[in-house]
């Protein structure tokens, strides 16, 4: 696995590897590598010849009371996980050279980073939108791959690759788990004995709104209430939403028609935790 911190290298490489017809995929991430990245590496290099993965701890998308110092950083864990698993290239850039003095160009997608994250962290989608464009000039993929536990970020970048016609295709990864169902996390590294065990609430209400939509439930806000009855029995979850969105324009729907999004983030502990599950037809 080759390794860089410099954009130029990146560009070098995947330069040459295009020039021999290489197809090649990209992996975005924070580090702090876990099985869900590795299910992303994993479909990636089906998906091409070649996999570029990248670990930046994103200064611009954490407010100014958010963990960006605390953020885990185990680098010598992530590269060998990330060499593991069949990346060829690894970018991890360096904050003072991807945003040198003077940087003032930041993106937007409006709308779509004033809801749900963007409304409790505000600033945080610009930040998003900002590093993943700035990365996708420099690997120039053919394909992206993210996570769908975070399926607003995702939503935003598949809108922002539309708008600005790049010439790349934005896949999705399904959630990865652990057995008691709490979606895997970089953050959950911040919870401790009990409020590991109370995190699985956020699981467990998101299932019983979808066994009311399999049922034929379809009032939002009685799914919204079926998610708050579960967390009634979890007294260290704080609730910051829950939502149900059109999964497409995330507009809040008042009855589920077409497909939606039933999106959740709650304060345990340290730890500020999102997950979602999808119910209709992509």
């Amino acid at each position: 696995m080759l390794r860089t911190h410099r954009a130029p290298t990146v560009r070098h490489t995947v330069g040459g590897w295009r020039r021999r017809g290489r197809r090649v995929a990209f992996v975005p991430t924070m580090g702090a590598i876990h099985a869900g990245h590795l299910s992303l590496v994993a479909r990636a290099r089906r998906d091409a010849d070649r996999v570029v993965a990248s670990v930046f701890v994103n200064p611009l998308q954490f407010g100014p009371r958010e963990d960006y110092r605390r953020y885990p950083r185990p680098v010598r864990r992530d590269r060998a996980l990330l060499r593991e698993a069949g990346v060829d290239l690894l970018w991890e850039p360096r904050a003072g050279e991807f945003y040198p003095p003077g940087h003032r160009t930041r993106v937007r997608v409006g709308g779509m980073d004033e809801v749900l994250e963007g409304a409790s962290r505000p600033g945080h989608f610009v930040g998003v939108a900002t590093v993943v464009l700035k990365l996708l000039i420099v690997v120039t993929p053919d394909t992206l791959w993210l996570g769908q536990k975070d399926a607003q970020q995702a939503r935003l970048v598949e809108r922002m690759v539309e708008d600005l016609d790049l010439p790349l295709r934005v896949r999705r990864g399904p959630t990865v788990r652990e057995r008691d169902g709490l979606a895997l996390s970089s953050r959950n590294a911040y919870l401790a004995g009990e409020e590991r065990r109370q995190a699985v609430a956020l699981w467990r209400g998101l299932a019983a709104a979808r066994a009311r939509l399999r049922s034929g439930e379809r009032s939002a806000a009685r799914l919204r209430a079926v998610v708050r009855q579960v967390w009634r029995g979890f007294p260290l979850v704080r609730e910051d939403y829950v939502a149900v969105l059109d999964a497409d324009r995330f507009e809040p729907v008042a009855r589920v028609r077409g497909r939606v999004l039933v999106a959740v983030a709650a304060r345990i502990g340290r730890a500020r935790l999102i997950d979602n599950i999808e119910w209709g037809t992509r």
